[in-house]
């Protein structure tokens, strides 16, 4: 693989077969995965519970390795000191002994990365600074809520201020505030000029804050770019016209033109896939009558292009070897 600095993270066919049950059955869990995350970006890692994020996470990080293919970070093997040195991770379930205060607890990690005395004081004032915790820094951490500890733990994959920051499922279980001071911290680092790295299956959030992402579903990649050329891609072009007081034989005219009608009481919900049909249907209401509410085009989205992908790929059952 060719090493290119622009590029933090390069995967090459990287494939991860895991051995399950009693009979030791083969499952692919990582599939043909090649991909690259760029200096400096937000880079989205997406797909359903049980896709292959995870794994492929762990891969990057050293902590299991793959079945074949190849990985590098910073264009060096993921094993390799002058890779992980520059290196920041956040599992998707940490433990913390919550006995240790915010401060003891960053203390603890930045010993592990040679700092000490001053240096290290400074530096744990920082970051508690940073993800918001100065308030809480002698506070034990098991008296922290979730979305605390989701940002004392990130606070902790920056203790050695690393280039590229990696995070798995960071706004996992938490409420709507907790999500928001994640996705602000996200920014925050991308603002200080670090290369972000999160998986997710939440499309919102990763819709609002990543640059490109990448969509895998049972182990393979099926999509990847820039958001706003996979939100194009996405795209369904559908309008939602909502409408008042049309009657039965109009509703009927309105089915043969609609992908999908719903009735509430005397409104009419109907959706309609291409601006001839919606003249079409427009014409239908003149001609009943019937008093048009709303006309509101659909706007596209990740969730979009997910659901398309996750239709087609559908039909593939688990795969094995």
């Amino acid at each position: 693989m060719q090493n290119e600095t622009k590029h933090v993270v390069q995967t090459e066919a990287l494939r991860k077969v895991f051995r399950v049950g009693f009979w030791g059955r083969r499952v692919v869990a990582v599939e043909g995965l090649s991909l690259e995350v760029r200096k400096g970006e937000v880079f989205g890692f997406l797909g359903p519970n049980g896709a292959g994020k995870t794994t492929t996470l762990k891969m990057l990080m050293g902590l299991i390795y793959p079945t074949s293919g190849d990985a590098q970070l910073f264009g060096h093997p993921v094993g390799d000191p002058n890779a992980k040195a520059k290196l920041g991770f956040l599992p998707e379930s940490p433990y913390f002994y919550d006995y240790l205060t915010s401060r003891e607890f960053l203390a603890f990690y930045g010993h592990l990365f040679g700092l000490w005395g001053a240096t290290l004081n400074k530096r744990v004032d920082e970051l508690l600074e940073l993800v918001g915790m100065t308030h809480a820094c002698d506070l034990q951490l098991r008296k922290f809520s979730k979305g605390m500890l989701q940002r004392v733990g990130i606070a902790q994959a920056l203790i050695n201020d690393p280039e590229l920051v990696i995070l798995d499922e960071p706004m996992s279980g938490l409420d709507p505030i907790g999500r928001k001071e994640v996705r602000d911290l996200i920014l925050r680092l991308k603002e200080a000029g670090k290369t972000v790295m999160f998986s997710s299956h939440i499309l919102h959030d990763a819709e609002m804050l990543c640059d490109r992402v990448a969509m895998i579903m049972k182990g393979k990649l099926v999509a990847c770019g820039e958001v706003a050329d996979l939100i194009e891609r996405g795209a369904t072009q559908e309008v939602e016209m909502v409408v008042d007081r049309l009657s039965s034989g109009g509703i009927e005219q309105l089915r043969s033109l609609a992908t999908k009608v719903v009735l509430h009481g005397e409104r009419v919900l109907a959706v309609l896939n291409a601006q001839r049909d919606v003249d079409e249907a427009l014409d239908v209401l003149r001609a009943n009558r019937a008093k048009l509410v709303s006309l509101v085009p659909h706007k596209a989205s990740l969730e979009d292009l997910f659901v398309k992908e996750a239709h087609r790929v559908q039909q593939v059952g688990e795969v094995h070897v």
